[in-house]
C-alpha cells in the first residue's frame, strides 16, 4: 500500500467511492509549503502502519477545485472521510496529532457484505459502519443517568461506563447528524447488570418520558441475551423498520438481575449514512422507510 496522488476532482471522488466504508485520510499539501515537506515522509509511512485505511495526497495548486470544495485554506490540512462523508480534520504538520486521530477512527472499520436479491442477477453491497462519528452529541441525552457515570462514557469501548441512578430504568436518546439506516446494536455490559428488555423508538420530536415510553408502541422490542452483553455481539434490528433514522431512543425497562442499577460499558450503532449511499454504487435494500409511533 502507498499514498495515492490525486490528479483532479473526478479522481478524488472516484477514490472516495472506491474506499467504501474504509477510513480515508487525505493530505492537502503544496510544494511550496515548508511544514508540508517536513511531514510528507512521515505521511508516506502511514499506509504500512494502517493497511485497512486509504491515504491520499492532494496538491492544492494542481487540484484547486477539490481544495476549495473541501474548505481547505491552509496547508497542510488533513481531512478524514468514511463512506464519502467528512468525519474529522486536522490542520498543521502535527504527526502525533495526526496518528491520534487515525487511531481514533481506524478501529471502526467497515464490514462489507454482499447479498443477492431477486434471481441473483443483482449484487448488493451493504456497508455496515460503527456510526459513532455521526452522532450529534449536543442533541443527545439520557434520563436517569448517574452523575458520575453519564451516557457519553458508553460511546467508547474504554473510559468508564453508563449507570442508572434512582432505579434500573434508562431512556437514551441519540440523534445523528444526518439520516442513517440502522442494521444492529452492540451493547457491552456486565451479564448481571446489563439491560434485559429494551423498547426502541425512532424519530420522536422530543425525548420521551418514562410513562410515555412505557405506554407507547415501539418500533421494536428487544430481549437481550446475557451472552451478547458479555461478548458485545451485534443485536440485529428489523432493518426495514430502520431505513430512515434521524433519532433513536432506547427505553431500558430492566436489567438481567432485576437489581436497582443498570450498567452499559459500551453502546454502538451499526449501519450506514443515507446521504452517502448513491444508487449508482449500491442497490437499496427492499422495504418501507422507518416509521415513528
Amino acid at each position: 500500500m502507498a499514498v495515492k496522488a490525486i490528479n483532479d476532482e473526478g479522481h478524488f471522488q472516484a477514490e472516495l467511492s472506491a474506499a467504501g466504508g474504509k477510513l480515508v485520510v487525505v493530505d492537502f499539501t503544496a510544494t511550496w509549503c515548508g511544514p508540508c515537506r517536513n511531514i510528507a515522509p512521515l505521511f508516506e509511512q502511514l499506509p504500512g502502519k494502517y493497511p485497512k485505511a486509504v491515504f491520499l495526497k492532494v496538491d492544492v495548486d494542481k487540484c484547486a477545485d477539490t481544495a476549495a470544495t473541501q474548505g481547505v485554506s491552509a496547508m497542510p490540512t488533513f481531512i478524514f472521510y468514511r463512506a464519502r462523508t467528512k468525519i474529522d480534520r486536522l490542520q498543521g504538520a502535527d504527526i502525533n496529532g495526526l496518528e491520534a486521530k487515525i487511531q481514533k477512527h481506524y478501529a471502526a472499520s467497515a464490514d462489507e457484505s454482499g447479498e443477492d436479491y431477486g434471481q441473483g442477477m443483482v449484487r448488493s453491497i451493504v456497508l455496515r459502519l460503527d456510526l459513532n462519528t455521526f452522532i450529534q452529541k449536543n442533541q443527545c441525552e439520557c434520563l436517569n443517568e448517574a452523575d458520575d457515570h453519564p451516557w457519553t462514557n458508553a460511546l467508547t469501548a474504554t473510559g468508564g461506563h453508563l449507570a442508572s441512578d434512582c432505579d434500573e430504568q434508562l431512556i437514551i436518546s441519540i440523534t445523528f447528524n444526518q439520516v442513517v439506516k440502522l442494521h444492529s446494536l452492540k451493547i457491552k455490559a456486565p451479564p448481571t447488570h446489563g439491560p434485559k428488555n429494551i423498547k426502541l423508538f425512532i424519530n420522536q420530536p422530543r425525548t420521551l418520558d418514562f410513562d410515555m415510553a412505557d405506554s407507547y408502541v415501539s418500533v421494536q422490542d428487544l430481549e437481550i441475551d446475557p451472552k451478547d452483553l458479555e461478548t458485545g455481539n451485534p443485536i440485529k434490528l428489523r432493518f426495514v423498520k430502520f431505513q430512515n433514522v434521524q433519532n433513536i431512543q432506547l427505553f431500558v425497562k430492566d436489567n438481567q438481575s432485576g437489581g436497582e442499577t443498570t450498567i452499559i460499558d459500551h453502546l454502538a450503532f451499526i449501519g450506514q449514512p443515507i446521504a452517502t449511499t448513491k444508487m449508482d454504487d449500491f442497490q437499496r435494500v427492499a422495504g418501507k422507510k422507518g416509521e415513528s409511533h
